[in-house]
């Protein structure tokens, strides 16, 4: 490590341990990773799998209502997949739930033990380059180059690195290993991340209160904030899809999705399939008559859509079969749909026919 890699690592750890933030699943700054303790490496895990792609404050609660109902990864693999799906439902990316249980599972397998290096971390389910890299160095104290939108944002403003993304990520990522160091480890990946998080944040960074302006390029330039580049962003397709509302004495027709695809293995109303040619007016489970409950509109990574809700208006629906299509189906008691789970599209929709029922306000 040369002088000034050593510098900044010096630096940022002296931040760290004075304005680290309090996190429920962190051990305090300075704390040696604890041994013989596996429920460190759960927590560490679960986190940073909740984190992606969500902000801490979302987090916090999640984490706290999973510790609390599944404390240990060997009582989290035991659950059934609906309850994970459900008590992980407003978190989005669903396809992570899918993989915290397959990964729980394959740990539970080994005795309830996660590996202690990134190398065994990445033949776990789901867990990809970031994630091991993350709790070998936070759990287990482990030298790995962590590298998150924080940490990328640090790096390439501490290096003025200008190649636009994703192209500029290997050398992102090549600087970040230069500035790790071998000792503290994971304080220093999440001091990273904590830098980035509140100060030199994507808009407006705090400059002035950084340990690291001294070190940093893009700060010496005059324009940090224009780092890291990113590419122009493609425009988003926009999809029409339908989804329908079946009431019976009380209850809601839902039905578990697919595991494989959109929104895999969460209840949800049924729907069309959203397809990419689709116009809102697909087929209903049940031959209607139908009526126009409105839209609710919703983003995902790749497209937005326009989610079409049909409201049953027969007089009585005598049977639904046990399956739509590949989806299982159940009644469920409309003064508990809180209690489903749906994920937020479906949420969304929800609450606007219940709004057409009269039901909420």
């Amino acid at each position: 490590m040369d002088a000034r890699s050593q510098d900044i690592a010096g630096h940022l750890l002296g931040w760290y341990d004075r304005h680290a933030r309090v996190l429920p699943w962190r051990a305090p700054p300075g704390s040696p990773a604890p041994r013989n303790d596996q429920d460190f490496p759960y927590r560490v895990w679960l986190s940073e799998v909740m984190l992606q792609q969500t902000t801490v404050a979302a987090v916090k609660d999640y984490f706290a209502k999973f510790t609390a109902r599944w404390p240990s990864v060997t009582d989290l693999a035991a659950a059934e997949d609906a309850e994970v799906m459900a008590a992980w439902a407003g978190l989005g990316y669903y396809a992570r739930a899918r993989n915290l249980l397959a990964c729980a599972r394959a740990v539970a397998e080994r005795g309830g033990t996660f590996p202690d290096s990134e190398d065994e971390l990445r033949k776990l389910p789901g867990l990809g380059a970031y994630t091991a890299a993350a709790v070998a160095a936070i759990a287990f104290g482990r030298r790995a180059v962590v590298v998150d939108a924080n940490v990328e944002r640090v790096v390439a403003r501490l290096f003025a690195i200008d190649t636009p993304l994703p192209g500029g990520r290997t050398e992102i990522r090549a600087a970040t290993d230069r500035i790790t160091p071998d000792a503290r480890a994971g304080d220093f990946a999440q001091a990273m991340m904590d830098l980035g998080a509140t100060v030199c944040t994507t808009r407006n960074p705090r400059c002035l209160l950084c340990p690291l302006s001294g070190d940093c390029t893009g700060y010496r330039g005059g324009a940090p904030e224009r780092f890291p580049v990113k590419a122009p962003k493609a425009a988003k397709p926009h999809r029409q899809g339908r989804a329908f509302w079946i009431v019976r004495n009380g209850k809601v027709w839902l039905v578990q999705r697919p595991g494989k695809g959109m929104l895999g293995g969460m209840r949800a109303l049924p729907d069309d399939g959203w397809s990419a040619r689709g116009d809102g007016n697909g087929e209903g489970p049940i031959a209607g008559p139908w009526a126009s409950g409105g839209a609710v509109q919703h983003g995902f990574t790749h497209f937005t859509l326009d989610l079409h809700l049909a409201l049953y208006s027969g007089n009585e629906v005598v049977s639904l079969p046990p399956e739509a299509g590949e989806c299982q189906g159940e009644w469920w008691p409309l003064d508990r749909l809180d209690e489903a789970g749906l994920p937020t599209l479906f949420a969304k929709a929800a609450r606007l026919a219940l709004t057409a029922m009269g039901e909420v306000d």
